[in-house]
């Protein structure tokens, strides 16, 4: 946090009150970078937006959403408010491999990349490793992951079912995979939380949301210190 961003992290702290600034705090010490969620190509907004508000319920900031096919539209009903907390990172460039551009972002923070697919041959999600940072990614309700996300993926990870049915929706599959993986995280004694200069930056953009008209509020302050 730059010098000024913490005066107007102060000036803000002024209309937050002890109990949202206590249970922001909670949130943040619970929010993780280890894992990652990656939708490639949803065709229905309600999954899509199931899957993200998963996300933000168990702890994950970041949620990767390819549009090579598919324009994700988010789903307010769905999404309970949950994308206020997140980060989304849209990959929608036309006339490039969004997958590819996606797929390099990952790697170049340090991500495996797992992909998410019935194939028996596939790990087990409750048996990945959590040493490392996950990123785990979830194909169209349709057709599954693309042939370069599967083809590039470090890992197919698979669900164990023992049912007649072969699949489950897409948001049901995501909520089994982030609960597993998480519960590993917390059970492994892996450091799998936010580092403080992210928290810190986490902390000012929340400020920023819960705070009535804080646009106007900031625009003020800083008129008033120059």
């Amino acid at each position: 946090m730059t010098p000024r961003e913490l005066q107007v992290f102060n000036h803000l702290a002024q209309f937050v009150s002890e109990h949202k600034k206590q249970f922001i705090d909670k949130v943040l010490g619970e929010r993780t970078r280890h894992l990652t969620i990656v939708l490639e190509n949803i065709y229905q907004s309600q999954n899509a937006s199931a899957v993200v508000r998963t996300c933000e319920c168990m702890g994950i900031q970041d949620v990767h959403i390819i549009e090579n096919t598919a324009k994700y539209l988010l789903n307010v009903r769905v999404l309970k408010g949950a994308y206020k907390w997140m980060n989304m990172e849209r990959y929608n460039e036309r006339g490039v491999n969004n997958t590819e551009t996606c797929y390099k972002k990952l790697r170049d923070n340090g991500y495996k990349i797992l992909v998410a697919d019935p194939d028996p041959d596939g790990v087990s999600i409750h048996e990945v490793d959590v040493d490392q940072k996950l990123a785990v990614v979830f194909g169209n309700e349709l057709r599954g992951v693309s042939s370069y996300a599967l083809a590039h993926a470090d890992q197919k990870v698979r669900i164990p079912m023992y049912g007649f049915t072969e699949s489950l929706n897409i948001s049901v599959s995501a909520a089994i995979c982030v609960n597993s993986v998480i519960n590993r995280f917390r059970s492994s004694g892996v450091s799998f939380g936010l580092s403080e200069a992210e928290k810190e930056s986490l902390k000012l953009e929340w400020y920023r949301k819960v705070v009535k008209r804080s646009d106007l509020i900031e625009r003020e302050f800083l008129r008033a210190i120059e």
